[in-house]
């Protein structure tokens, strides 16, 4: 499998842009949004920030390719606290006709390997198919060394790589 994770410069935004609309489309089923009068669903709000120069070392756009084609995105954040500081998958999308190959599973450790330290990875309650997706990546990449929990109507795995 052929399979490629790359940083998206700020040339790549439009492509996530695009991508982001398949995205929003298969959220739509765990979220309230519907299109809107030109027919697109609404822009997703931080996409910009991903190529702000304040947030370069907190926001982390990637593109996924496989054979060489768009086959989705990865958009990391690193989440800073005084209370604690971890980096999360803001979002996370893998082109239907791609999916059941690996390629998330595959993503997501290159992913998780290129940022180093903890991690919380949330899901909501609702979407069912990620959580076992989640669980099931984390739990192999891990090793079973990770907490699983549910708050605030999601649920949240916690590990340190």
């Amino acid at each position: 499998m052929n399979v490629e994770c790359i940083r998206a410069s700020e040339s790549y935004k439009e492509v996530i842009r695009n991508l982001m609309q398949l995205y929003i489309y298969d959220f739509s089923e765990f979220i309230k949004c519907d299109v809107e009068e030109d027919g697109l669903f609404g822009a997703y709000p931080y996409l910009e920030s991903y190529w702000e120069h304040k947030n370069e070392n907190h926001r982390f756009p990637y593109l996924i390719k496989q054979e060489g084609k768009y086959a989705g995105f990865v958009l990391v954040r690193f989440v800073e606290s005084e209370e604690r500081s971890f980096f999360t998958i803001a979002e996370f999308f893998v082109l239907k006709k791609y999916r059941k190959a690996g390629i998330g599973r595959t993503v997501a450790k290159q992913i998780f390997n290129l940022h180093k330290g903890n991690w919380e990875v949330f899901q909501m309650e609702s979407n069912t198919p990620a959580q076992l997706f989640w669980n099931k990546v984390i739990d192999e990449y891990t090793k079973g060394q990770f907490s699983d929990r549910i708050g605030d109507g999601k649920r949240i795995q916690t590990f340190t790589n």
